[in-house]
């Protein structure tokens, strides 16, 4: 059981980018980011980050991880790190350490977040009491729910990232098609992540029959947003209809009604272009569920660090 006179590292630790914190009372300090590709092994990042703040006294650790945890273990998804809970806290003589999905941790956050950390896309009213979801399009596409309840409620984790993707049109059968010549089986992370603008990118690309030159996630997100690319405008319009339909999916799924929140790194980056994309036709296109899909509010989460206020939210819960 945490107390609250404890330090505890904190972390957020995702296949390109790792953060650490320390938490000190009620506030976390020392916030810092780290280039995963820097360390070989997620205890190197670790050392490191504790040799530049001077080896402070640590009584625990709680991680959020970009993957699947079993047995507070996880090999991350989209990056060849393994993070161990017993080995870490053997090795850093921690009294406890807790490692849950990132998506984990962005749900614990959501009832603690306030109107200026939000920005709404289309209408709908939030249901008192009902679930709420979280899905976020970064490196990956991660998935997650809140469910109110006494305790402080419970949360949901999944992998519904690995979904598969749906279409909703012929042209988008196209562009799974050639997906699947690529990848096989084709999940909603492939096309709705930064990955998967790239994806969509090329696929696009490759039926329309022209030649476009290699670009990364954020130059065809610019690109798009900026005019100069009808391939990538494309790209970025298809990423954006794709996130409505999932999102919608989603919302069913869980009963979603009290909203469904967009988190990661890329949404509140296009925030114009998601308004005045097909973001919310298509999470209200559901056929006969469309009135109740039509009555879920959605947001994108405009909060910088909605990983951590999770870890605090999960920690202060069990003290």
């Amino acid at each position: 059981m945490p107390k609250s006179s404890e330090r505890i590292l904190l972390g957020d630790i995702g296949a390109t980018n790792a953060r650490f914190a320390l938490l000190e009372g009620d506030e976390f300090r020392a916030l810092e980011w780290m280039t995963d590709v820097t360390y070989p092994q997620f205890l190197d990042a670790v050392r490191a980050f504790l040799e530049r703040r001077g080896h402070p006294m640590l009584t625990a650790a709680l991680l959020a991880v970009a993957g699947p945890v079993h047995d507070n273990r996880c090999q991350l998804t989209n990056r060849p790190w393994l993070i161990d809970g017993a080995a870490l806290r053997e090795s850093l003589r921690l009294e406890w350490v807790r490692i849950v999905n990132d998506f984990e941790a962005t749900a614990w956050s959501l009832p603690h977040l306030k109107p200026r950390d939000l920005h709404q896309l289309g209408e709908g009213q939030a249901f008192a009491g009902a679930p709420l979801a979280v899905l976020g399009p970064g490196t990956g596409l991660g998935v997650s729910c809140y469910v109110p309840g006494e305790g402080g409620g419970q949360v949901i984790a999944s992998e519904g990232g690995h979904a598969t993707l749906p279409s909703t049109s012929a042209r988008e059968d196209l562009v799974i098609e050639r997906l699947r010549e690529r990848f096989g089986y084709v999940s909603s992370e492939h096309a709705v992540s930064g990955n998967g603008l790239e994806n969509l990118y090329q696929a696009i690309a490759a039926i329309a029959d022209v030649d476009v030159p290699q670009r990364r996630a954020a130059d065809i997100t610019k690109a798009a947003l900026d005019g100069t690319c009808p391939t990538s405008r494309t790209a970025l319009d298809l990423f954006c209809a794709f996130l409505g339909s999932i999102a919608g999916d989603v919302a069913l799924t869980f009963g979603a009604r009290a909203g469904v929140y967009i988190a990661g790194g890329i949404a509140p980056r296009i925030l114009d272009f998601l308004e005045r994309s097909e973001f919310r036709a298509r999470f209200e296109a559901k056929g006969p569920s469309r009135f109740y899909a039509e009555s879920i509010p959605t947001h994108v989460i405009v909060h910088p660090e909605t990983t951590f206020v999770g870890l605090q939210a999960l920690i202060a819960q069990s003290r």
